[in-house]
């Protein structure tokens, strides 16, 4: 087995995450990378869908932007972004929105709007695009990002996207459409939310992993089910696929 980054295990375990046939609302970043690492794998027939109005689009590079024209250039169809939101996303046809964020919170809330005080930021950040809305409306979401301190808090500096908002029912109270995050895939491991609560749990470690180092990268008691999987490493064929694909960035 060849050896592997933890970034590299992230991406892979978001990749196998993604289900071949699914409907899959990609965010740029890991998100983008994951998403064409299991299109090129084990879900070809996975439907990629961009917000600047891209279904099916099949790149042979990773885009730079929603607006890459590699986008366009390899989509089924293009439409407008309207048409993206109010009649694909909103109404419930897409089956995975595909996020990631400078800050989550226990309930998978998202920030990526600002660090510190809203009117007077410590930094601003690239801001909410279409992600409250695809937080909202696809039927699941995924969440991709490091696991640290600084971004798994305790209380987000603004909150972008609605997780389970408070805990279990907020959802349902804010008549939001779909289901919320199912996971939140890390370098360390995965988090998934708990059947009564809906408060974020450590579920799987990375290889190499501890559950301390896991709950020490995370500002809030992090909870653990009683037994922890730990994740497959990666293929041959799932470095391979990945290395290439990062060499077209």
């Amino acid at each position: 087995m060849s050896e592997f980054t933890a970034d590299e295990m992230m991406t892979v375990a978001a990749a196998r995450s993604l289900r071949d046939g699914a409907a899959c609302f990609v965010g740029i970043g890991l998100p983008s990378t994951a998403a064409n690492l299991a299109r090129r794998t084990h879900a070809p027939n996975l439907v990629l869908i961009y917000e600047s109005g891209t279904l099916g689009a099949k790149p042979d590079r990773l885009p730079l932007s929603i607006g890459d024209g590699v986008l366009a250039d390899t989509a089924d169809s293009v439409v407008s972004v309207p048409e993206i939101f109010n009649y694909w996303l909103q109404p419930g046809r897409i089956d995975i929105g595909f996020l990631g964020g400078a800050q989550v919170d226990r309930f998978g809330n998202i920030n990526t709007t600002v660090i510190g005080d809203y009117a007077n930021p410590e930094v601003r950040l690239p801001g909410a695009g279409g992600a409250p809305e695809i937080a909202a409306s696809c039927r699941e979401v995924l969440i991709v990002m490091r696991m640290s301190t600084r971004n798994f808090v305790d209380r987000l500096d603004f909150v972008t996207s609605v997780g389970y908002g408070g805990g279990r029912g907020d959802r349902e109270r804010l008549g939001l459409r779909g289901r919320g995050p199912v996971k939140v895939i890390t370098d360390l491991g995965v988090l998934e939310p708990d059947p009564q609560s809906c408060e974020l749990t450590l579920t799987q470690l990375s290889p190499g992993v501890t559950v301390e180092q896991a709950q020490e990268a995370v500002g809030w008691p992090l909870k653990v089910v009683p037994e922890p999987t730990v994740q497959p490493e990666p293929t041959e064929t799932e470095l391979t696929v990945l290395h290439e694909l990062m060499e077209t960035r």
